[in-house]
Order: structure tokens, then C-alpha cells, then sequence
């Protein structure tokens, strides 16, 4: 609960119970076979009993779930079992009573655990209990989670922490998925994987002989979004396509101006074929990560609208199969049930990599003499380069993998950014004619042998350093223009940051890669990619030894412009 409160949606302007059946029947008739309600607190509408009696006698539905704070859950639960809930999710992010009070700003912990008790009495099996992991905050609960389902039938799902409007979000509160594995498997090496469901959001262990399991839901460090199968139904009737995007159409005032059931579907279908691909470039394009270095933090609402007072209607699409392709009656269009259309085999390095935009991915050069952990995270599509570069004496560069020895081109005698009296001035490319502009350029950080372990292990306290280096660098691309003043800022089409460990060094390899179409070239993008996460790197590791050194910062590689392409190798 935010600290100042929210504001309520006059009751006029929320779905009526009958509006809400009639979305639901429409929607189950389309293939919805599952409907979640949520909030917001779902259990503090009178009618919610009434509700979810109707929505069991819809043909065809095959699961009504409930996620709800708990509070009122013990009185509640078994009328609502009666009129045929089957499914339930209790938010609980702390086992501290004193925590419980500051984060929800009430008491009520312990009608909370009664709550879990209860819905495990009546034969919920299992209860999932949903907890948003915050640095700082309760991280060092986890393992008092998964204790948790020892006895009992649980499955609690730790949920990365997301940036929502009024959360106060910082991108140093998050702990990934990876940090909290590698706690809980120090305490039970044995833990377990478990077959999941394609459309799952979550990742399923389970430690031998508890009664329980654990989950993780990774919105943040690895989203789900090219298997997501999901839609919302905002409280006062707006359709969501995806959770985190800010377009909505109002099924509310179409029904009540009197729309026919198939205009429904037929607007329905164009929000749903309007989805994006996935969340992930929105969610770079506003990273809070450099808060404390820039003047100019990105806009919080462009993550969306504030969901915490919002009682909403979930609903799960179909998962159909025996079938050896269907239509999907909202957007019209033939699909395999089973395919995974974001994920290709790259023929040429066979490596399996995620077509996604944004979708960070640990990958292994099979062409690399050393072992390598390499993080993909592209705004588009360009090969992975894992391979380090060294450099030789004067203007040539060294290959390691070929041996062999580049010049480099002579560049102008002129500078182009000074005037004839020397002072400093931006170009003018008005009169340029526009073309293909690429531009790769790259870094090595000397970590040392302890860093570089705690790095590859995953144990540094502030977090995955890869990922949040390779965040670092796409963002840092992005806001070139108002890093070094005398840069144009130009659109950029395509980022991409890679990093790879070297081992033989102790290093981290870094390569960056943008894309634009346009007058003016992205040799300073590239590079500013490459030095913010090689600076990312050195401040998540400097707290284990002070010894690291950030090196070989150069241009790789150019193309487009009046002075033409440029390669070191």
C-alpha cells in the first residue's frame, strides 16, 4: 500500500456483476479456459461470492482462480469454494509480523496465515503463496520461505520485484531469479527442477521430501512474454493486452452503448493483434539504472498505470492441443500449438538463440578456446561476437583467433567539431545525405581471480553483474547524446550488448553494437555502450578488491558515412 493512500474508482464507473459475466461468457465462448480474479483485493467486493458462482456455471471454463491479500480469506474461502473456486494465490511478502504491518500499512498477519491454513484444510492443493523479493527489505527470507513448505501443500512464488507507478522502484531493490537459486541451493543442494508447462510464468523446484515446492516468476531478469497467453480486464472494463503496456480499449463503454457480441470480438481481436512482441524494450528504454549519474531519469509512467487499487479479471487464453494448427478467433492468424516462434537455431555458431528483443540469454561459443559466459541482449538482430581482441604495437590490432595484423586506416587531419578559431562547435550534417550506419566497439575488464570467481558464481551482493552491466550499456547508448555534449541524438534502430568471461584473463569481454539510418554515425553510441558497462562492472565488483582495470576501450568496426567503412579485423 502506497504511503498516501489511493483513490478509489467511483462506483459507477467499475463493471457491474452482470457486465463482468457477460465479458467472462464471451471470452470463455472464444476458448478461455481459465479466468483469475485479482486486484487490487478481489475479496472486499460483495458480490465476489456471487460472481465466481456465475462464472462456474460458464460451459467450457475449466479453472476460476482468486489472488488476494488473505485478510479476509478465512471467512470467506469456504463460500467461495462452494460456488466453485479452485484455485487461490495468497500475496505474502514477509513471515515478520512487524514487516507484514509496514509493507501493507495494517495489521492482519496472522488472519493472513490462518487464511493459508485454511485453504489448505479445504483441500487446496497446491496453495501458492506469491512473494515479491526486495533487496534490502526481505531477501533475507527466502530461505524462510522454502522452510515454509516443508509441512504444508505450498508453492511459493518468488516474484522479481517490478517497477509499477507508486512502488517507488529501483533496479538496486531487485534480486534475480539466479541470486535467490543460488542461495536456497547452498542450504539444499538438493533441490530439484520441475516440469513446467510451456505457457507457465513460472520456474518450479522442490526439495526432496517437502511437502511443498517453490517458484520463481522472472518478469524482470528473464521475461515469458513469447509464451504468454494472457489477458487483463482492468476493474472499470479496460482490456489490457499486456501488463506492462499503457494501450487500453474500454470493453465497458462499448457494452453500454449497446455493441453486438460479435462487435466485441472484433474489437477485442484488434487489441489483441496491436500486442507487442514483448515488454522488454519499453522496459529498457526507461531503466531507472542510472539514476543517481544523469540529470534526466526516465519517466516512471511509462511502465504503465498504477495497478494497486485495481480489482481485475484475469484471463488465461486457451492451451489447446491434438490439433496440427488452429486460428485464433480474436486476431485470425494460424499457429502451431507447441511452437516457440521466438526461438531459431543460428546455423552458422549452433547456438540457440532468443529471437526475443531485450531477452537475456547464457550462451557458450562453441568457436572459444575458453570458457565463456556470454549475455545477449539485442534491440534487434546481429550475430553474437564472443571472441577477444588484443591489441599490437602502433596502428595495428591482433586477432587472437587468426594471428593476423590489421592497419588501421589514417582518419582526417581535420577536426570537425572545432571552428577556425579552436572553439568547440557541433556539425552540421543537415546537408548529409542519409544511409546505413553501424558501429561495434569493445572492452575488457581485468577483474582478478577472486572477483572474476564471484562473478561467474553469480555472488556478488549487488547482483547478477552481467545482466545489469549489459542494461547499463544499452541505456548508456541511448543517452549518448546527453552524455557527450557535442553528439547529435540520432535514433538508434538496433543496440546490442554482449558479454562474455575470459578466463585465461580473469576478464570481462565486452562488445556493443548499434544500428541507425540516418546522417550522422553511432561510433560514439557504441562506444558509450561499451564503457558504461565496463564502468557498471567495475562498481558492482569494486567492493571485493580495488584492483580492476578497465582497458582496450576502442572502435571495432564502422560502416556508412563520406569516409567509409572501418574494420580492425
Amino acid at each position: 500500500m502506497p504511503e498516501e493512500g489511493v483513490q478509489l474508482t467511483p462506483k459507477s464507473e467499475l463493471l457491474t456483476t452482470q457486465e463482468i459475466i457477460t465479458l467472462a461468457r464471451l471470452f470463455v465462448k472464444e476458448g478461455v479456459e481459465k479466468i483469475r480474479l485479482t486486484g487490487g483485493e478481489p475479496l472486499i467486493r460483495p458480490d465476489v461470492v456471487d460472481i465466481v458462482g456465475q462464472l462456474d456455471k460458464l460451459k467450457g471454463l475449466k479453472t476460476i482462480a482468486v489472488t488476494t491479500n488473505g485478510i479476509n480469506l478465512t471467512r470467506l474461502l469456504p463460500r467461495l469454494k462452494e460456488a466453485g473456486l479452485n484455485a487461490i494465490n495468497i500475496s505474502l511478502d514477509t513471515l515478520v509480523p512487524a514487516k507484514f504491518e509496514f509493507i501493507v500499512r495494517r495489521k492482519g498477519f496472522h488472519k493472513v496465515m490462518e487464511g493459508i491454513h485454511k485453504a489448505a484444510e479445504l483441500g487446496y492443493h497446491p496453495v501458492k503463496v506469491n512473494c515479491v523479493v526486495m533487496r534490502g527489505f526481505n531477501e533475507d527470507e527466502v530461505l524462510d520461505f522454502v522452510d515454509f513448505t516443508k509441512d504444508l501443500p505450498l508453492d511459493v512464488r518468488f516474484i522479481e520485484y517490478m517497477p509499477f507507478d507508486g512502488n517507488k522502484w529501483n533496479f538496486k531493490k531487485m534480486v534475480s531469479y539466479k541470486e535467490m537459486l543460488d542461495t536456497i541451493k547452498q542450504r539444499w543442494p538438493e533441490l530439484e527442477k520441475l516440469p513446467c508447462e510451456t505457457s507457465s510464468t513460472a520456474k518450479s523446484y522442490k526439495v526432496p521430501h517437502f511437502q511443498g515446492q517453490i517458484s520463481f516468476i522472472t518478469s524482470m531478469s528473464e521475461h515469458f512474454c513469447g509464451s504468454c497467453n494472457r489477458l487483463r480486464i482492468t476493474a472499470d472494463g479496460n482490456l489490457k493486452v499486456c501488463l506492462f503496456g499503457n494501450s487500453e480499449v474500454s470493453l465497458r463503454d462499448h457494452l453500454r452503448s449497446g455493441a453486438s457480441e460479435e462487435e466485441l470480438i472484433q474489437i477485442i481481436g484488434a487489441a489483441v493483434g496491436r500486442k507487442k512482441k514483448q515488454h522488454a524494450e519499453p522496459a529498457l528504454m526507461s531503466f531507472p539504472l542510472c539514476q543517481d549519474a544523469l540529470q534526466n531519469p526516465p519517466n516512471s509512467k511509462q511502465w504503465g498505470h498504477t495497478f494497486s487499487h485495481w480489482p481485475t479479471l484475469r484471463a488465461s487464453l486457451p492451451k489447446q492441443k491434438g490439433k496440427a494448427s488452429m486460428k485464433n478467433k480474436f486476431t485470425g492468424q494460424l499457429f502451431l500449438p507447441g511452437s516457440h516462434p521466438e526461438k531459431q537455431w543460428n546455423i552458422a555458431t549452433g547456438i540457440l538463440q532468443t529471437q526475443l528483443r531485450g531477452y537475456c540469454v547464457f550462451q557458450k561459443d562453441p568457436s572459444s578456446t575458453f570458457d565463456t559466459k556470454c549475455l545477449d541482449a539485442s534491440v534487434g538482430q546481429v550475430p553474437l561476437d564472443c571472441q577477444s581482441k588484443e591489441v599490437c604495437s602502433g596502428s595495428e590490432f591482433h586477432t587472437r583467433d587468426s594471428g593476423s595484423c590489421t592497419k588501421v586506416p589514417h582518419a582526417s587531419d581535420n577536426l570537425t567539431h572545432t571552428d577556425e578559431e579552436g572553439r568547440a562547435t557541433m556539425v552540421d550534417v543537415g546537408g548529409k545525405p542519409d544511409s546505413r550506419r553501424t558501429a561495434v566497439a569493445g572492452a575488457v575488464v581485468l577483474l582478478g581471480e577472486k572477483a572474476f570467481r564471484m562473478v561467474r558464481q553469480n555472488q556478488m551482493k549487488k547482483g547478477d553483474v552481467l545482466a545489469v552491466a549489459q542494461i547499463a550499456g544499452i541505456q548508456g547508448a541511448k543517452l549518448t547524446s546527453q552524455l557527450i555534449p557535442l553528439c547529435h541524438n540520432i535514433p538508434l534502430y538496433h543496440v546490442e550488448v554482449s558479454l562474455s568471461l575470459d578466463e585465461a584473463r580473469h576478464a570481462v569481454v565486452i562488445r556493443s553494437s548499434c544500428h541507425t539510418w540516418g546522417r550522422t554515425g553511432v561510433e560514439m553510441e557504441a562506444l558509450t555502450a561499451a564503457s558504461l558497462a565496463a564502468l557498471t562492472v567495475y562498481d558492482m565488483c569494486k567492493a571485493v578488491t580495488r584492483d580492476i582495470v578497465i582497458q582496450e576501450l576502442k572502435l571495432l568496426s564502422k560502416t556508412g558515412g563520406q569516409r567509409g567503412d572501418f574494420s580492425r579485423v
